[in-house]
């Protein structure tokens, strides 16, 4: 039942009720995880936190639940896959405009509120267990912060940045789960780290789309132990690598996205997930590695030319070191007014140009006339046919790297860093594994 997604896991009750055996996990375990009271008693029980949550079915229980916990909401329907109808409401209205949405998209199920953790770090873990022992098989840093879905998200193993505590607590927490959960497979935990202290957001008793990336990265097939493990085998008794060993090199998963087929469509990221698809870049240290995964999907990285960057005003005082750090390898800086009296102030020399409102020519005019290389461009909330938009639909028109969020643009700055110093050499799998297969 574990392997195939959320389909199975909405099957697992009536195959059991019919007499099927169902290896592994079993129904109840998976009801345990999805039922958002039953699991906060669970988090409760083992003393983990996460972030304060609710449950509603009508827009006054929503409106309850958003002015008991506060904004922003992670606002999404139960019992979906890919994050569909889920949203980021900042007010009550954001919150009466979208909670529509979510019901029309699972009306059969009460729409979940989360205290939505802004500016936090996200991290994936892929975990085995038996029922007595827990394997973690690889814990993934995202590059973009919490509320992008891990789907559309990039991450790296092994962690870049955080500390060696956060992370051992990370893997506690996913053990105690899985053990308390009764799992016998695969598992899936999504943790929030914010201000050192580590939240969990969603457990999934399941196969999840990170498996064939982990294992991969660490050289162990996480479905075959898996497979194993629900047939009975003990994991103690598989001879399996151990979890904290050096790996010796970073592997970035970047997430493959369609928006140049579909014209017109905004290539903002949020959390309902838009990516087809994902490639890995391989390298011995982290920008390099990124950049590889960039270029693996013919995401170009200019290595010069005109960078425009402008970003909603919670972003303005973290892009200034990436603005410098384009200056130092040579980029012309060109921003909107309001961007532009940030990189001023800071001593970044920056060239103003018009907001598409504001007359022309305009930012994507530059665009359309090939004056710009590279876009730099973090929406507030969800704009429709905004400023933003054009730009960003420009610059995926035109072939230019469209960046959206300000951890991908800090991430983007080291690896045209690492292209630039010629640090990108090729690595296979066969050569990392030595006998041609990952076993």
């Amino acid at each position: 039942m574990t392997f195939g997604g959320q389909t199975p896991l909405k099957l697992a009750h009536a195959l059991a009720d019919a007499g099927v055996p169902i290896l592994g996990t079993k129904p109840e375990a998976i009801d345990l995880a999805e039922d958002r009271k039953r699991f906060a008693a669970v988090l409760d029980e083992l003393g983990i936190a996460y972030p304060p949550a609710g449950t509603a079915t009508t827009l006054e229980e929503a409106f309850e639940v958003a002015h008991r916990i506060g904004y922003p909401l992670l606002v999404r329907p139960s019992y979906v896959l890919g994050g569909r109808g889920m949203v980021i409401a900042y007010s009550d209205e954001y919150l009466k405009r979208y909670i529509q949405e979510a019901t029309a998209v699972s009306p059969d199920h009460p729409v979940l509120l989360d205290r939505f953790l802004e500016g936090a770090i996200e991290v994936d873990v892929d975990a085995v267990c038996d029922g007595e022992t827990v394997y973690i098989g690889g814990v993934m840093e995202h590059i973009e912060e919490a509320g992008i879905h891990s789907g559309d998200s990039a991450c790296c193993i092994p962690p870049f940045s955080l500390g060696h505590d956060t992370v051992e607590r990370i893997k506690a927490h996913t053990r105690a789960l899985a053990l308390r959960l009764g799992v016998v497979g695969l598992m899936n935990v999504q943790f929030a780290v914010k201000d050192e202290q580590v939240y969990v957001l969603e457990v999934n008793p399941r196969a999840s789309r990170t498996v064939p990336f982990v294992s991969k990265a660490t050289g162990v097939p996480l479905a075959k132990v898996a497979a194993r493990a629900m047939a009975g085998q003990r994991l103690a008794d598989m001879g399996l690598p151990p979890e904290d060993r050096e790996l010796g090199r970073f592997c970035v998963k970047e997430a493959v996205m369609p928006f140049g087929r579909f014209p017109g469509t905004d290539s903002v990221l949020g959390p309902e997930m838009k990516s087809t698809g994902e490639v890995m870049g391989v390298a011995e240290d982290f920008p390099s590695a990124y950049a590889k995964s960039q270029l693996a999907i013919d995401y170009s990285l200019p290595d010069g030319g005109t960078a425009f960057i402008s970003v909603c005003d919670r972003d303005k005082r973290a892009i200034v070191p990436v603005a410098r750090h384009l200056n130092q390898l040579g980029f012309r800086i060109l921003s909107t007014s309001g961007t532009a009296k940030t990189l001023k102030a800071a001593g970044i020399p920056v060239e103003v140009v018009l907001k598409v409102h504001e007359g022309r020519p305009n930012v994507v005019d530059a665009i359309k006339n090939g004056e710009v290389s590279l876009v730099i461009n973090t929406p507030f909330g969800r704009e429709t046919r905004s400023d933003g938009y054009h730009i960003r639909t420009a610059a995926v028109q035109h072939g230019v790297t469209n960046i959206t969020t300000l951890q991908a643009a800090q991430a983007v700055v080291q690896a045209i860093e690492a292209m630039k110093a010629g640090r990108l050499s090729v690595i296979a799998l066969q050569d990392l594994y030595g006998d041609g297969a990952v076993r």
